[in-house]
């Protein structure tokens, strides 16, 4: 899953990019009002952390934007304590949860993993994808094969997720890249291979399939 994180106090940002990351999570980070509005407006968060005193826009402002523009991406919002600002005129403009500094870096954590849940559980989804004899528990974060529970890394849970959502369909590795890897990763493409041979050797051999020249796909064995 990927995140967006907008926030000036560049150490904080990127103290919080570092620990979601570690979590699996795909982490992009901005500074600024106005080029928060634009990377959430042109690319596919499934989140969004956004502070409210910014350079450019203020939070409620890009959070209004977003929201006038039809974009239903969760947003976190994160507000100073005693601040100019409050967080009943955050959630009035459309933010979905607030968060008053200082806070807990596991409450943070956890309230992102609520808001993921409750968008996934809203649109009708299973926090749990079955394919076969594989379950993937998105909120619990673990992997079975039939009775046995199979540990990932951080990277592969986030590679088998991207396939398990997308059971059946070809997904190309730029797609893989777009959704694990934050916009500033800049390696080797082939990173995705990697992963994907290590889950197969977690996994059984025949659950990832490579399709040549377009990508890979999910589906059970025979």
């Amino acid at each position: 899953m990927r995140l967006l994180i907008v926030e000036d106090e560049k150490r904080l940002a990127l103290s919080l990019a570092k620990g979601l990351t570690a979590e699996g999570y795909a982490v992009d980070v901005v500074h600024d009002g106005r080029e928060g509005l634009h990377r959430a407006t042109e690319g596919t968060y499934d989140l969004v952390i956004l502070d409210i005193m910014l350079p450019g826009l203020n939070g409620y402002k890009v959070c209004g934007a977003l929201r006038a523009a039809g974009h239903d991406v969760p947003i976190l919002m994160l507000t100073a304590k005693d601040g100019e600002y409050d967080e009943a005129e955050g959630l009035d403009t459309g933010a979905d949860d607030y968060l008053t500094k200082p806070f807990s870096y596991v409450v943070l954590v956890a309230r992102v993993k609520a808001l993921l849940r409750r968008r996934g559980q809203g649109a009708g989804a299973s926090p749990v994808l079955v394919h076969g004899d594989l379950r993937v528990d998105t909120a619990a974060r673990r992997v079975f094969l039939a009775d046995d529970e199979v540990t990932l890394t951080a990277k592969e849970f986030a590679v088998l997720e991207q396939l398990v959502t997308r059971a059946g369909e070809v997904v190309s590795k730029a797609q893989i890249l777009d959704h694990v890897w934050d916009f500033a990763y800049d390696g080797d493409p082939n990173i995705v291979e990697v992963y994907v041979s290590a889950l197969r050797r977690k996994l059984r051999s025949g659950v990832i399939k490579t399709v040549r020249g377009a990508g890979y796909r999910l589906e059970a064995e025979r």
